[in-house]
């Protein structure tokens, strides 16, 4: 951290000011770097395991199918959405939008509960810039004072090669992820034409991924943390929904400061022994310490530069760096472990085991409940086979010996099965008949086919220039979908 911001690393004597500032920036206006500690810790390694596991689902899941259908798609474009192999059809928009409001109630009850516990272990932002791009600067820079230490010295041929190594790492991953995120969107065979035709035959998409890369690479080799801390709509709506029974990343206030049983603030015993300030015990007269001996190794490996014994902030993303760090540093003082953990600042204030269960945590599971279970009634019951029919544009009713009419529909046949599927078109009302113009053919799995056909009527099954017509559409022998559209005939009295 910058000396503009080292003042507040004491929040005993600094105990409101760190709301009046964001670490990432001095005083001045200008961007402090933040400098982060490499950490290490049993969290640590579990986030690097679960982090092995996400990249290589999200790097492998254009080349997974279902079906023949890929794991995702989502081609705006042109509005191809596949979620886990299945095809929504723009017919489809009512499930898409209930799966989302679904999606956004769950985040909200998610947070609700567990704070930004999503940011620090499954939000791609963390995993690449913590798991990926700042071990990659690890291992060329070294740690945390390395890195400013070559940072601030003069160009030379040392620095000159480990900036340019890194920043060459950096461009290459930046192109992979580039190409992979286009592939969810207008799928793997049309970046792979892009790539092999080259930038003169396909400029709109080329142009398109070197976009993308040079976003990929300003993010994670110099926007980094501000994307949490200024640009992520999470995190600006989190402050909302975290209350303070939220579990989260949270700092023992009352073990640390030699709280417990009282109301007044105790000291932090300085590693040397020194002590700067001590509260005494009411009763006894006997002076009591804190177990936090302000060491400030948590705010040293904090990637947003910030202290957690200020309490719960904004900035924090619960990547629990903090955790392993202090925990590292008890185990050496043979204090207890856990003097930062998961759990509510209610729990601390009162001693207590976390409540989350609240009546507005309740609410949202209610809210959840109902929206969801919504979308999966409506998601299994949506017919295998969606059929549209509309009258030919530009086309009236054609005249037929006997006393007949006739008109011309287009039917369109989308289906929602992953099986090639028959179906049958009935005239269910008025009484009459349908021919199809050409062969009858089968629809394939989640693909659509266009059929044209004529209607014939009778002029006793008019009621006049228009008549409303029903069709039923069938598969395995039942009804799947009923369709009303109008017959064009000749005014009444000709």
């Amino acid at each position: 951290m910058s000396k503009a911001n080292q003042k507040e690393i004491n929040p005993i004597t600094q105990e409101e000011s760190y709301r009046d500032f964001v670490s990432t920036i001095t005083e001045d206006g200008k961007r402090n770097w933040i400098y982060p500690k490499k950490p290490d810790g049993r969290l640590y390694k579990l986030r690097t395991y679960l982090s092995w596991l996400l990249l290589g689902f999200l790097f492998a899941g254009p080349f997974i199918t279902i079906g023949g259908n890929p794991l995702l798609l989502l081609n705006i474009f042109e509005r191809t959405f596949v979620i886990f192999g299945v095809v929504f059809w723009p017919q489809d928009f009512y499930l898409f939008f209930l799966a989302m409001i679904s999606l956004i109630v769950f985040v909200v009850l998610f947070t609700a509960i567990w704070g930004r516990l999503f940011c620090g272990w499954a939000c791609p932002q963390t995993i690449f810039m913590e798991m990926l791009f700042r071990k990659i600067e690890y291992a060329i820079e070294g740690d945390a004072t390395q890195q400013r230490r070559l940072n601030e010295a003069p160009m030379s041929r040392e620095k000159f090669f480990k900036k340019a190594a890194k920043h060459t790492i950096f461009v290459a991953i930046a192109l992979l992820i580039a190409h992979t995120f286009m592939a969810y969107v207008i799928g793997k065979d049309q970046v792979l034409e892009i790539v092999m035709a080259g930038p003169a035959e396909n400029f709109t998409g080329f142009l398109a991924t070197m976009v993308f890369t040079a976003l990929f690479y300003g993010v994670f080799s110099r926007f980094r943390e501000q994307v949490c801390l200024v640009a992520c709509p999470y995190g600006r709506f989190q402050s909302v929904l975290v209350d303070n029974d939220s579990i989260a990343v949270t700092y023992d206030f009352a073990r640390g400061e030699g709280l417990k049983g009282r109301a007044k603030v105790g000291a932090r015993q300085k590693i040397d022994g020194v002590v700067t300030n001590y509260a005494k015990n009411s009763d006894t007269q006997t002076e009591v310490y804190g177990d936090c001996i302000d060491c400030a190794q948590c705010v040293k490996v904090c990637p947003t530069g910030i202290d957690i014994r200020n309490g719960i902030q904004l900035e924090c993303i619960n990547c629990t760096a903090c955790i392993d760090a202090c925990n590292d540093v008890m185990r050496k003082i043979g204090k207890p472990e856990e003097l930062v953990t998961y759990t509510s600042y209610n729990a601390v204030k009162n001693g207590d085991k976390p409540n989350f269960f609240t009546t507005r945590v309740k609410a949202y599971i209610a809210v959840f409940t109902i929206i969801f279970s919504l979308f999966l009634y409506l998601f299994v019951t949506r017919p295998e086979v969606y059929t549209v029919i509309l009258r030919e544009p530009g086309m009236l009713y054609n005249e037929l010996p006997g006393d007949r009419f006739s008109n011309f529909y287009n039917a369109k046949f989308f289906n929602k099965t992953f099986n090639d599927t028959e179906v049958e078109l009935r005239l269910i009302s008025p009484a009459g008949e349908i021919q199809w113009l050409g062969e009858q053919r089968t629809v394939p799995g989640q693909q659509q086919v266009e059929n044209r056909i004529m209607v014939f009527l009778d002029r006793g099954q008019l009621t006049g220039a228009q008549t409303e017509v029903e069709f039923g559409v069938y598969y395995d022998g039942r009804r799947i979908q009923t369709l009303r559209t109008n017959f064009i005939g000749p005014p009444p009295g000709r």
